[in-house]
C-alpha cells in the first residue's frame, strides 16, 4: 500500500526520498505510453478556471523526455484575469503523487498561496483542490508547482491581471515565458550537483589554455573555488525556451511596422539567469515584478528566476531577434519578432564566457593583482575546518545568529550594497543595460519609516551543494520562523556571503527597494536578486496575515535548504516577545 507524503512544514522538500522509501514508481518511470505534449500555451480565463495536471512526453530540438504538463501543454495555459473580479481555479492533479500550484506574486489569503507544508497539505493523487481568491491587483506574474521538483519538469505558466481601464500606450501584447527543458529527471540533477558543483560546467578555466595565470590558478585552488561558477545548470543539459520553444522552432512574434508592442517577459526557469536584448530595438521598461515604473529605456536587462519584466518596443518593418542569453552563456533562447510571417531573424553568437573576479568574492573592491597586498599572500592560504581556507571562512565576520558550520564555506569579508550592478556578465558591455537604482515606482508609496532592522545571510557550502539561510538549513525537523507583527514596517538587509547571485522570493507581499530613489518612489517587487558578495536591502510592510514561504528561487537551492517560512500574525502569541 502506498504510503502518504508527510504533510509536515517541511514535507514538500522529502518528495526525492520516494524511491528510497520503497513508495510506488510512477507509471512514466515503469515506460507507460504517454500523450504528447504541446509546445507553447493556451489561454484561460473566466471566473471559473479548470486546470488539470498530469504526466507527459515532451519534444523541443533533439531533446525529449518526461514532463509534467497542466492542461497538456508546456508550460501550462495563460491564465488571464482581471482587476476585481473574484476567480475559482479547480486544480486536479492526476500524477501519482502529490502536487500543488503556487500563484507567484499575487495577493490573496495564505490558505491558498499552494506551498505544501507551509499553507496548505498540498493535492493528493487523483484529488482536486479550489482555490478561491480576490483578484486585488493588474500585472504580469506566472504560476508553478511548488512539490519537490515538479516545476522544472514542466509544471509552471503565466498569468495576466488587466486593469480595469485599457492602456493607450501599446497596440499588441505578447506573454514571453523564458524556461529550460532537460531530459533528466530533476532529482538525477539534484543528485550530480551534491555529488560534484561543477558537473554541468563546461567553460571551466585552465592554465595550459592561457585563459589562467598559474599565480590566479594557485589562487583560487587555494580558495577552492572557481572563477567560472556562474550556472549550476547549463546548456549542457538544458535547452532554453521561449514559450515552450526551443531555438530550433523558429517561433514568431507578429506585428505590424508602426506598432508598439508590449512584451511580458517573464524568468519561469528552474535554475538560468537570462540576458535579453533585441539588437537594434530599444526597450522601454514599464513594469517590474508585474508593479509600474517610470518608463525606463534600455537596449539590455537580465532576468533573474522568478522575476518579470515589462517592456514596450517599437520594431521597425522585417524581422527582429528576441534573444535570452544564458547569464554564463552556455545557450540562448531565441524567437523573432516580425511584420513578416516566416521570416526569421539570425540571432547574434553566444559571448565569451563570464568570468567571477574579488568583488564577487565580497572582497570590496580588491583587484586580482592586490590579493597578495591584501592581507591574503598565497602562502597562508591553507586549509582549515573541512579543507576550506580558513581566511575565506572567518566566521567572526558573522553575527551571533548565524548558525555556523559544515554549511558554510565562504564569509564575506567585504560586502558592499551593489543595487546598481546590472548583473554578471553585463557590467563591461557598451550599450545601456537596466539597473535596480533606475527602477523608480510609478505611483508614489505611503512615506512610514521602518521601526525595527533585521539582517539575514545567505549562505552555502558549494562542494557540498547545502544552501540556507544564516547558516540554518530548511528541515523537517525544527521550525523556527522569520516572524512580523501585522502591519509593522521592518528594514531586511540581505548578505549574500556565496559567491552565487541569489533570487530571493517573499510569498505573498511586494516589499520596496531600497535602491536610492527616496522612500516614497522606492520601487515594489516581490523578488530581488542579491548579488555575489553583496549586500542587498528592501523596506517590508507585513500587511498580510499568515504563514508564506520566504526562499531563493534556484530551485536546486531551495531544495537543498535555502528556503524560511514567515509568519504575519495580528497579535503577539501568548509567552512570545
Amino acid at each position: 500500500m502506498t504510503q502518504p507524503l508527510s504533510l509536515s512544514r517541511r514535507g514538500f522538500l522529502g518528495t526525492g526520498a520516494l524511491a528510497a522509501a520503497g513508495l510506488a514508481v510512477p507509471a512514466w518511470a515503469r515506460g507507460q505510453s504517454l500523450t504528447h505534449a504541446r509546445n507553447g500555451f493556451g489561454e484561460v480565463s473566466g471566473n471559473t478556471i479548470d486546470l488539470s495536471i498530469g504526466n507527459h512526453h515532451f519534444t523541443t530540438g533533439g531533446r525529449s523526455g518526461h514532463a509534467i504538463a497542466v492542461n497538456g501543454t508546456v508550460p501550462g495555459p495563460l491564465i488571464r484575469l482581471r482587476e476585481g473580479q473574484d476567480v475559482t481555479l479547480n486544480v486536479t492533479n492526476n500524477l501519482e503523487e502529490d502536487s500543488s500550484i503556487h500563484w507567484h506574486g499575487l495577493l490573496l489569503p495564505f490558505q491558498f498561496d499552494g506551498v505544501p507544508g507551509v499553507s496548505f497539505p498540498g493535492i493528493r493523487p487523483g484529488e482536486t483542490f479550489q482555490y478561491r481568491f480576490p483578484i486585488r491587483q493588474t500585472g504580469t506574474y506566472w504560476w508553478h508547482s511548488h512539490s519537490g521538483l515538479q516545476e522544472q519538469a514542466g509544471h509552471y505558466g503565466p498569468i495576466v491581471i488587466e486593469s480595469a481601464e485599457p492602456d493607450p500606450r501599446y497596440d499588441r501584447d505578447y506573454v514571453v515565458l523564458l524556461s529550460e527543458f532537460t531530459p533528466r529527471h530533476p532529482h538525477e540533477i539534484a543528485r550530480m550537483l551534491a555529488v560534484g558543483e561543477h558537473y554541468f560546467n563546461r567553460q571551466m578555466m585552465t592554465v595550459g589554455s592561457g585563459e589562467m595565470s598559474l599565480e590566479d590558478r594557485l589562487m583560487w585552488g587555494a580558495m577552492r573555488m572557481n572563477p567560472r561558477d556562474i550556472s549550476d545548470v547549463t546548456g549542457a543539459t538544458y535547452t532554453f525556451l521561449v514559450n515552450g520553444h526551443g531555438p530550433a522552432d523558429d517561433l514568431e512574434f507578429l506585428f505590424n511596422p508602426g506598432e508598439r508592442v508590449r512584451l511580458r517577459v517573464i524568468n519561469g526557469s528552474a535554475m538560468t539567469f537570462f540576458n535579453v536584448r533585441i539588437p537594434g530595438v530599444p526597450m522601454q521598461v514599464i513594469a517590474a515584478d508585474g508593479q509600474e515604473v517610470d518608463p525606463v529605456e534600455v537596449d539590455e536587462f537580465q532576468i533573474g528566476v522568478a522575476e518579470t519584466y515589462d517592456v514596450i518596443v517599437q520594431p521597425g518593418a522585417g524581422s527582429h531577434a528576441f534573444v535570452a542569453e544564458a547569464m554564463d552563456r552556455s545557450g540562448m533562447a531565441v524567437a523573432s519578432l516580425t511584420s513578416q510571417a516566416g521570416q526569421r531573424a539570425a540571432p547574434p553568437p553566444l559571448r565569451e564566457p563570464v568570468t567571477l573576479d574579488m568583488v564577487d568574492m565580497g572582497m570590496g573592491g580588491m583587484a586580482h593583482g592586490s590579493m597578495d597586498h591584501g592581507g591574503m599572500d598565497h602562502g597562508s592560504m591553507g586549509t582549515g575546518e573541512g579543507g576550506m581556507d580558513h581566511s575565506m571562512r572567518d566566521t567572526s565576520l558573522l553575527p551571533p545568529d548565524v548558525k555556523v558550520g559544515p554549511g558554510i564555506d565562504m564569509v564575506a569579508s567585504m560586502p558592499m550594497d551593489r543595487m546598481d550592478f546590472p548583473g554578471l556578465g553585463l557590467d563591461k558591455v557598451p550599450h545601456r543595460v537596466l539597473r535596480y537604482t533606475d527602477l523608480k515606482a510609478r505611483n508614489a508609496n505611503p512615506h512610514r519609516m521602518p521601526t525595527r532592522s533585521m539582517e539575514i545571510h545567505l549562505t552555502g557550502n558549494m562542494e557540498r551543494y547545502m544552501w540556507s539561510f544564516d547558516g540554518k538549513q530548511f528541515s523537517a525537523v525544527t521550525d523556527d520562523p522569520i516572524r512580523f507583527a501585522y502591519d509593522e514596517r521592518v528594514r531586511v538587509k540581505l548578505v549574500n556571503d556565496t559567491m552565487m547571485a541569489h533570487p530571493i522570493h517573499l510569498h505573498g507581499h511586494f516589499f520596496e527597494l531600497v535602491n536610492g530613489t527616496g522612500m516614497m518612489n522606492q520601487p515594489l517587487k516581490h523578488t530581488l536578486v542579491v548579488q555575489p558578495g553583496s549586500t542587498a536591502t528592501f523596506d517590508l510592510t507585513a500587511n498580510e496575515p499568515g504563514d508564506w514561504a520566504f526562499h531563493c528561487h534556484l530551485l536546486y537551492h531551495m531544495h537543498a535548504g535555502m528556503m524560511q517560512t514567515v509568519t504575519v500574525r495580528p497579535f503577539p502569541e501568548e509567552g512570545e516577545a
